[in-house]
């Protein structure tokens, strides 16, 4: 693996990871009054074009993490509508 892989993944491990206690407390209070729904809303379709530009250029870091990242930003976006 080169630095460049390297520095990619780490990226994507950190930035994937901030979002794990958010996900955890959403789920565990059932509470998403301070969640902006078009943030998150944007959020996701933002992950998803960057997902699509990483699968287009056949660039692991940018597909793993935003695969990953895409799932954690959708459960918390699941949980801004269901728990209303």
């Amino acid at each position: 693996m080169d630095i460049i892989t390297a520095v990619g993944l780490t990226a994507g491990v950190l930035t994937t990871a901030a979002f794990v206690p958010q996900v955890v407390k959403v789920w565990r209070t059932r509470s998403t009054r301070d969640i902006s729904l078009p943030t998150f809303a944007t959020l996701v379709a933002g992950i998803c074009l960057w997902l699509t530009y990483g699968i287009a250029v056949g660039d692991v870091p940018l597909i793993a993490a935003n695969t990953v990242t895409f799932v954690l930003v959708v459960a918390i976006l699941v949980g801004k509508i269901a728990f209303k």
